[in-house]
C-alpha cells in the first residue's frame, strides 16, 4: 500500500513508465489503482525510432504486472517521508 498511496499523491505529474518489454512511455499520470495499474494521458514513446507504431497513441492504460520501473519526478519525491513509511511498514505498523 505504500507505493499506491505515493502514486495517488503524484496524479497529474509527468512520469516515465518502463515496461518489461523495454518500451518506455512518458506521460501525465491520470490514475492508479491498488494493483498499480496506471492510466497515462498525453503519452509519447521515449525511443520513437524503435517504436514508430506508438506515435499516434495519446492515452493508455498499463497493467501493473507489465511495469518494470516508474521514473518519478525528482522534485516530487519526499525521501524522508518514504523512509519513514518504509520503516513503519517493515515493523508491521
Amino acid at each position: 500500500m505504500l507505493f499506491f498511496s505515493y502514486f495517488k499523491e503524484i496524479v497529474g505529474r509527468e512520469v516515465v513508465v518502463e515496461l518489461k518489454n523495454d518500451l518506455a512511455i512518458r506521460g501525465t499520470l491520470r490514475s492508479v489503482d491498488q494493483y498499480l495499474n496506471i492510466k497515462l494521458e498525453n503519452t509519447r514513446v521515449v525511443e520513437q525510432d524503435k517504436y514508430p507504431h506508438m506515435l499516434s497513441v495519446r492515452n493508455c492504460f498499463i497493467r501493473g504486472s507489465v511495469v518494470r520501473y516508474v521514473q518519478l519526478p525528482s522534485d516530487g519525491v519526499d525521501v524522508e517521508l518514504l523512509h519513514d513509511a518504509t520503516r513503519r511498514e517493515a515493523r508491521g505498523g
